[in-house]
């Protein structure tokens, strides 16, 4: 196992560029000593500390058009896009299985991480410590408007990429030299300023909180930020970065079933490519 830490941002449905890589870093045996997800970013690192290869592939494309899975009209009715209580129940445990006794025994650090209510403020939930890594998971991947708030401990959440798109300080604060960040936009990408109907919505919703909504205000200029700073830290060979080498025109809630092959088939291909160089960063 490699003393190093993997870092995984989110992006919804763009997370099956995340898949393709790790299932390479699975298939050619890379295993990080830590592992944290932001949103879709937690659902991938699950199936990695899992060791199920393909399994995210598995699920997105054969559940996708299933209203089991995803609805617009279980959104509109129930503020939930996506179904978390079929994914982690009939889906995980009889239609696709999950690993959870592989998961919860791996000697990996896995954290998830979510954007507290109350404060907008990110807070980490790892394997092993929290009550309910499974809550934790889904209320790392509720996205705001799109999914309701996740209860973990008698304390309300919503997705970790509000308050924290990309957990790389994290890593580095918790002692890691070796840090791997996987990205799922390209480089040079640039968050544009939220709209006005954007800020009307988040306000509607969400006027109660207004730290939350601080934080909701803020991702454009939080995200620009952070990829700046990535960028210096991976030029300076302080981190090592994975992305796309192009655009990507996958959205959050894609049903294109071949937008979603054709950007994992990237993350392979992307993922293969930079192993080289990867190994030699990590000194494996």
């Amino acid at each position: 196992m490699t003393e190093g830490a993997l870092v995984l941002e989110g992006g919804s449905l763009r997370g099956m560029f995340t898949a393709g890589v790790l299932d390479v870093f699975l298939e050619q045996g890379i295993e990080f000593s830590y592992v944290n997800g932001v949103s879709a970013g937690t659902m991938c690192g699950m199936n990695y500390v899992a060791k199920q290869a393909g399994r995210t592939r598995q699920v997105t494309m054969e559940y996708i058009h299933d209203k089991r899975y995803v609805s617009f009209g279980r959104m509109l009715k129930k503020r939930q896009i996506f179904n978390f209580d079929f994914l982690f129940g009939e889906l995980s445990q009889h239609l696709v299985p999950f690993d959870f006794q592989e998961f919860y025994q791996s000697p990996q650090r896995f954290e998830a991480v979510a954007t507290r209510c109350r404060t907008g403020q990110p807070e980490f939930f790892e394997k092993g410590k929290c009550s309910d890594m499974v809550k934790a998971v889904q209320a790392s991947a509720s996205m705001p408007i799109l999914s309701k708030m996740v209860d973990v401990d008698g304390k309300k959440y919503l997705d970790g990429g509000i308050s924290l798109p990309i957990a790389y300080q994290r890593a580095i604060d918790q002692g890691y030299e070796k840090v791997v960040v996987i990205l799922t936009r390209h480089q040079g990408y640039r968050k544009k300023p939220l709209s006005k109907l954007t800020k009307k919505g988040y306000s509607r919703y969400f006027e109660p909180l207004p730290k939350l909504l601080d934080s909701l205000y803020d991702i454009p200029e939080r995200y620009n930020r952070m990829q700046e700073e990535l960028d210096e830290l991976h030029a300076a060979g302080k981190l090592f970065i994975i992305r796309p080498e192009f655009p990507v025109t996958v959205s959050r809630v894609e049903m294109d079933r071949k937008k979603l092959e054709d950007l994992y088939e990237e993350g392979r291909r992307v993922g293969t490519e930079k192993l080289e160089d990867l190994k030699n960063y990590l000194e494996i």
